[in-house]
């Protein structure tokens, strides 16, 4: 059965810009092993490793407290968090101020260490590397800072042996960053393998693919087959905004699609996990994850289920009907 990680941010708050102080403050004060905590105790054996973001869920400081709340339970990413810094609302890797770019590399480049440290891979996902303006942005020396800067990151995590994974977003909090979609981030992983650095992969985020309407399975096997599917960060939504909604609400038939292209993929079989990456504005937190994994396994086990050599056969023939009736069948649906 494919492992399986959360990111303790679907414990948080759940802070918009209406709303500061989040539809549930009352977890605006806990701390991340008070958050952990309540995950453990409420998903047990469901979850089997967390994922934090460097420095501020997770750091030197409180890595002991948050070891003894995980009781057993592995770290598997260490995230960037720049985007949470409002020094960097500019950007920070691609920022044309040298002292502010600085900072922002060190800062990750802390973070690629620490996650060494702790026996976790890299996630990278720049939300704050673009622009809200026309006008506003050198384009191309931006880029070019941008490319370096992850090149370093990635030079240094390749260092300590752990991946990179590059994960892409169109918007929020930049209205456009930089790199926005899945052609863009395998830009920036081809310029780096041109470079040497033959470490960074992708966190395919669902609802992020599904924002830029870029089909999940599609992708899957895309990937899968330039060696670069790195992550998995598992979630759905209306396609319109990072919605982050309980996996299986909405896409439910490319959610399906997805499961079976993981599987003929072999994803999982050295170690990759499903990370679960939710944000329940006013559900019950631990019981949205809880659905999300219950939800998940029944999707997977229709995949499962599929006649792969048959399915294999239609879609050599682009028989779409044939196809139809093999998932639909998988599903229970009588024969016609």
């Amino acid at each position: 059965m494919l492992k399986t990680s959360l990111g303790i941010w679907a414990l948080g708050p759940m802070i918009t810009r209406f709303v500061p102080g989040g539809y549930q403050p009352e977890h605006g004060q806990e701390s991340t092993a008070d958050k952990v905590r309540r995950a453990v105790a409420g998903l047990g054996d469901l979850m089997d490793d967390y994922e934090f973001h460097y420095p501020y869920e997770l750091s030197e400081e409180n890595l002991d407290d948050v070891r003894e709340a995980l009781d057993g339970h592995g770290i598997y990413t260490i995230c960037a968090a720049t985007h949470l810094n409002p020094k960097f609302g500019k950007g920070g890797l691609s920022s044309p101020d040298d002292g502010i770019r600085a900072e922002a590399l060190d800062e990750l480049l802390r973070a690629a260490d620490f996650a060494a440290s702790v026996g976790a891979q890299m996630v990278l996902w720049p939300g704050v590397e673009g622009y809200n303006y026309p006008f506003q942005t050198p384009y191309a020396e931006s880029w070019k800072r941008f490319i370096d800067a992850t090149g370093q990151i990635a030079e240094r995590c390749q260092s300590h042996g752990i991946k990179l994974f590059l994960e892409h977003k169109n918007s929020e909090p930049a209205m456009k960053i930089f790199m926005r979609n899945m052609g863009m981030c395998l830009h920036v992983i081809h310029t780096l393998r041109r470079d040497g650095i033959d470490n960074a992969q992708i966190n395919m985020d669902w609802q992020h693919l599904l924002m830029n309407d870029e089909h999940l399975a599609e992708y899957a096997a895309l990937l899968a087959a330039e060696g670069v599917l790195g992550h998995q960060h598992a979630n759905s939504g209306w396609g319109t905004f990072d919605d982050d909604n309980m996996v299986g609400a909405t896409a439910f038939m490319e959610t399906v699609e997805l499961a079976l292209e993981l599987r003929r993929a072999g994803y999982g079989d050295n170690g990759e996990r499903l990370g679960f990456d939710l944000y329940p504005y006013t559900e019950d937190q631990v019981g949205a994850v809880k659905r999300s994994v219950l939800q998940w396994r029944f999707i997977d086990s229709i995949a499962e289920k599929i006649d792969g050599p048959a399915l294999r056969e239609a879609q050599q023939n682009k028989d779409a009907v044939r196809a139809y009736e093999l998932v639909y069948a998988a599903m229970g649906a009588p024969a016609a």
